[in-house]
């Protein structure tokens, strides 16, 4: 059975995700700092394929802990086919807000601790010449967002290291794949200045599980938003600004 570990499984799409994968056949390990939550989606799992998921309590800013935390689980399980980093926060989208520790947080969780996590992940599957490596990232990460300048760049910067790895990991046959989201129907959903016709989160696991499952680099979920992403790239910075995003 393949084995994966998700960071940010607590609720959500990782949850979502880990349903999806653990339909597909997954061995998996839930990481989240609410660890209630997420033991009572294992036990939910396991009564349907015992002793497949573990819940491990997990914050992100902690990143000295990761490099054993990642030893502990991979032993436990059996090894590492797939790593889906999907830990994020999202302060109130508003333009008249300047909250140092609001965005510092934002980059810790959504940047940082990827990349801490990704620093144990890729070298393992480097020498095991295979394994995939997924990022929920944000169509958000696209521009620089007047309301929310943190989350954008931290976004914005994930995308960026992602493509890194793939560039240094695909000649070693593993496949590193970026998603970029569109509004998913979470509690993180509050705190966007308006609601356009959001996925549910089971629609984006469905849809994040055909990105994996076709290996593909870089996907929009849903889909149907990759063309409003490719324009929002191209614009001007001009028009851009004068946009109410």
């Amino acid at each position: 059975m393949p084995r994966a570990i998700i960071v940010g499984a607590s609720s959500g799409v990782g949850a979502a995700l880990a349903r999806e994968l653990h339909n597909q056949g997954y061995v998996i390990a839930l990481l989240g700092r609410r660890l209630p939550e997420l033991q009572h989606l294992a036990n939910e799992l396991n009564q349907l394929r015992r002793g497949t998921v573990a819940a491990y309590a997990h914050n992100v800013h902690v990143t000295a802990g990761i490099p054993e935390l990642c030893r502990t689980i991979c032993a436990q399980i059996g090894g590492l086919d797939l790593f889906v980093y999907c830990a994020g926060v999202m302060y109130p989208n508003n333009p008249a807000t300047h909250d140092t520790d609001a965005d510092l947080e934002m980059l810790q969780t959504n940047l940082l601790g990827a990349v801490a996590w990704l620093n144990e992940v890729a070298p393992r599957m480097q020498s095991a010449g295979s394994g995939q490596i997924v990022g929920i990232g944000s169509i958000a990460g696209d521009r620089g967002r007047r309301g929310i300048p943190a989350y954008s760049a931290s976004k914005a910067g994930l995308h960026t290291y992602l493509e890194a790895m793939r560039n240094r990991l695909s000649r070693h046959g593993v496949t590193v794949t970026t998603i970029k989201l569109w509004q998913v129907q979470t509690a993180m959903l509050a705190n966007a200045d308006r609601v356009i016709q959001p996925a549910s989160p089971q629609l984006a696991a469905r849809l994040i599980w055909r990105a994996i499952r076709h290996k593909r680099q870089v996907v929009y979920v849903p889909g149907r938003w990759a063309a409003a992403g490719l324009v929002l790239q191209h614009l001007p910075s001009f028009i851009f600004r004068r946009l109410s995003l």
